[in-house]
C-alpha cells in the first residue's frame, strides 16, 4: 500500500514539474514576444552569402594565432577583430582566391616595434564573435596593446535560427531574449552599438586601446556612379559609439570607396573574387592601405608611430619638366644588357632616338625573364603606375615568357587566351596560394591602370623569333599571344601595334640567311641591328595609328 502511495506521489511531482516548465516556457515566449514588439526587425540578409558557420570554429582555433603569442619582449601587439573581409576562409590563406585585408596589414608595421595578429574569422557578426571568440582574444591583451574592431557585415538574418547572428539595429540599449530554434538554448541579443560598447569597455579594462572601423565597401554601385556606402547603418552606428565612448573611428568604408570610384567599375571588378563582397589579393591590399591611411592621418593617434615609413612613389628620372614620358614595359626583348653593340640589344633602349627628346623622353622599365604575371607580382608594374602622369605613354610588350610553368619551376606562366578565366593554385616554391589569370586579363589590368591615370597605353604583339617555316616564312604569333594582345587592346580601347607582323615581313624580305644577323645568341634575343629594326617597326606602327604619340616623332 505504501509503495503505491509513493508511486502516485512521484508521478504527481513529475506532472507538476512539467507543468511548471511549460509555464516558464510560456512566460519566456510571452516575454520574447513583448520584446520583439519593442525592437526593430534585424537587418535583412540581402546578399545570401554562404560563409563560415560555427562548425569551423574548432578548425579556426588551430589556424588563428594564440592570442598574444606573437609578442616580442615588451612590445605591444595589434589585434585585429573582424569577419571574412578581414580574414577570408577559416585558414585565411587565400586557398579560395579570396583574401582579407588583415593578411596584408603586417606589411605596413615595423616588426621591431609591434606585431600584428589577425583574429578575424569569416561568418562572424558582432554578436557571434563576442559570444564565441572574444574571450580567447581578450586573454592575450595586455596594457599598451591595440585592438582594431571592424564588424557588421554579418549582423543580419534571423535572431533565433540558422546562423542566428543578427544584432538589433542601431546603438540603443534594447535587448531581446531569444530561444535558438535548433538548440533550444536561450540567449540575450543586444544592439550593434551595445556589443561595440562591450568590446570597447573590455579592451580598456585591460589597459589597451580600442579603434573602431567602418566596414569595407562592397562592389555595389548607385545609379549616379558612386559606391554604395554604409553611412546610414553600420558605419553610422560605429561612428556614433566611437564618439560616445571617445575612441578613434576610421571610416574605412569611405576611404576605399573613394578609391573605387576613381578606379571605375571595370577595375573594381578585379578587386573582388567570386562575389561582390570578398576581395581578391588586389582588393585586400587596397583595404589594408586604406586602413593604414586612416591610422596615419588620424590626429594624435599614437598607433601611427608603429608604422613603417610611408613609401615614396617612384618618380621617373627621365622626366624633363612637365614633358610626358614614354614608359616601356616588357621582357628581355624590350630591355637586355644593352651596353655592348656587339652583344644582345633590345628595342626599348634604342626607341628614344626616334622621338624628339625636347618634347618627350623614354624610361625603359622592362626586365629580362619577366612575364605579365611576374612583372606584376614583383611590384615592377606598381612602380610604373606610381610614376604615371596625365599625357604619358606606356608601350607594353609581353608574350615570350608566358608559356612556361605556372606553379612550379620559374612559375611565371599564365593561362592562354584573353578571357576572364582564372584558377587558384598552390605555388610550389612559396607554399602560398595565388590566383592565376589569362594573358589578356593581365594586359587589360595594365591598360585600365594606365587609363585611370589619364595616360595612354599602347599594346604591342611581341617581336618575331628567328623561326621559319619550310616555305621560308617567319612563324607568326597571330593565333596566340599576338591575337590575345590585340583582343585585350580592342576590349579596352587601347592602341594596338602588330609589331610581330611588321618586323616579320621585313625579315622575310631580306631572307633567312641575312635575317640571322638581327639576332644574337639564340632565336629570340636581338642584336643591335635587330633592336633598331624592331624600333623602326614600332615607329611605323605608330605613324599608321590614331595614337597621339605620332606627334612626338622626329
Amino acid at each position: 500500500m505504501k509503495k503505491g502511495i509513493l508511486l502516485i506521489t512521484a508521478v504527481l511531482l513529475v506532472i507538476s514539474a512539467m507543468a511548471q516548465d511549460r509555464q516558464q516556457r510560456d512566460r519566456g515566449n510571452r516575454e520574447n514576444n513583448r520584446q520583439s514588439e519593442s525592437v526593430p526587425p534585424p537587418v535583412e540578409d540581402v546578399n545570401k552569402v554562404v560563409d563560415n558557420t560555427f562548425d569551423s570554429i574548432n578548425k579556426a582555433r588551430t589556424a588563428r594565432p594564440v592570442s598574444g603569442s606573437t609578442r616580442v619582449g615588451d612590445n605591444p601587439v595589434l589585434f585585429l577583430v573582424g569577419n571574412s573581409t578581414m580574414r577570408t576562409g577559416t585558414l585565411g590563406n587565400g586557398s579560395n582566391g579570396q583574401w582579407g585585408w588583415g593578411y596584408f596589414a603586417p606589411d605596413f608595421f615595423d616588426p621591431e616595434k609591434i606585431t600584428v595578429e589577425n583574429h578575424a574569422l569569416g561568418g562572424m557578426s558582432t554578436r557571434t564573435f563576442y559570444n564565441h571568440l572574444w574571450a580567447e582574444v581578450l586573454e592575450g591583451v595586455k596594457p599598451g596593446d591595440w585592438v582594431i574592431i571592424e564588424l557588421g557585415h554579418n549582423d543580419n538574418g534571423p535572431y533565433d535560427s540558422g546562423r542566428a547572428r543578427a544584432t538589433i539595429r542601431g546603438i540603443d540599449k534594447d535587448s531581446l531574449v531569444v530561444t535558438i530554434q535548433e538548440t533550444g538554448q536561450q540567449e540575450t541579443v543586444y544592439s550593434y552599438g551595445e556589443y561595440m560598447r562591450k568590446y570597447i569597455d573590455e579592451v580598456r579594462a585591460k589597459g589597451a586601446y580600442p579603434i573602431l572601423m567602418s566596414l569595407t565597401p562592397r562592389n555595389s554601385w548607385e545609379e549616379d556612379g558612386t559606391i554604395t556606402r554604409v553611412d546610414k547603418t553600420f558605419g553610422l552606428w560605429a561612428k556614433q559609439v566611437a564618439e560616445e565612448k571617445g575612441v578613434p573611428f576610421i571610416d574605412l568604408n569611405e576611404i576605399t570607396a573613394r578609391k573605387y570610384e576613381k578606379f571605375g567599375p571595370e577595375k573594381v571588378d578585379y578587386m573582388f573574387y567570386l562575389d561582390k563582397i570578398h576581395t581578391s589579393a588586389f582588393g585586400a591590399k587596397v583595404n589594408a592601405e586604406s586602413a593604414v591611411e586612416g591610422i596615419r592621418n588620424y590626429p594624435g593617434l599614437e598607433l601611427a608611430d608603429y608604422l613603417l615609413p610611408e613609401k615614396i612613389p617612384y618618380d621617373s628620372p627621365a622626366r624633363v619638366g612637365d614633358n610626358p614620358v614614354i614608359f616601356t614595359v616588357g621582357d628581355s626583348t624590350v630591355k637586355n644588357a644593352d651596353n655592348d653593340e656587339d652583344g644582345p640589344f633590345s628595342w626599348g633602349s634604342v626607341i628614344g632616338r626616334f622621338f624628339d627628346d625636347g618634347k618627350i623622353t623614354v624610361d625603359n622599365q622592362a626586365m629580362a625573364g619577366r612575364s605579365t604575371r611576374t612583372f606584376l607580382d614583383e611590384g615592377r608594374w606598381d612602380k610604373v603606375y606610381e610614376a604615371l602622369r596625365p599625357g604619358d605613354y606606356v608601350l607594353i610588350q609581353f608574350g615570350h615568357n608566358e608559356g612556361g610553368e605556372i606553379n612550379t619551376g620559374k612559375a611565371r606562366g599564365v593561362f592562354k587566351g584573353s578571357g576572364d578565366d582564372s584558377k587558384v593554385l598552390l605555388m610550389e616554391s612559396t607554399g602560398k596560394y595565388q590566383v592565376i589569370y589569362t594573358f589578356g586579363w593581365y594586359l587589360r589590368k595594365f591598360i585600365m591602370d594606365v587609363q585611370e591615370k589619364e595616360a595612354v597605353p599602347v599594346i604591342l604583339s611581341h617581336i618575331p623569333r628567328n623561326q621559319w617555316t619550310e616555305e621560308g616564312k617567319v612563324i607568326r604569333n597571330s593565333s596566340s599571344y599576338g591575337l590575345w594582345a590585340k583582343e585585350a587592346a580592342e576590349a579596352t580601347g587601347a592602341c594596338f601595334i602588330d609589331l610581330n607582323e611588321i618586323s616579320a615581313v621585313k625579315l622575310e624580305n631580306m631572307g633567312r640567311e641575312a635575317a640571322a644577323e638581327y639576332f644574337k645568341g639564340d632565336h629570340t634575343h636581338t642584336s643591335f641591328k635587330g633592336a633598331l629594326l624592331n624600333a623602326e617597326s614600332i615607329v611605323e606602327g605608330i605613324k599608321d595609328s590614331d595614337c597621339g604619340l605620332k606627334n612626338y616623332l622626329k
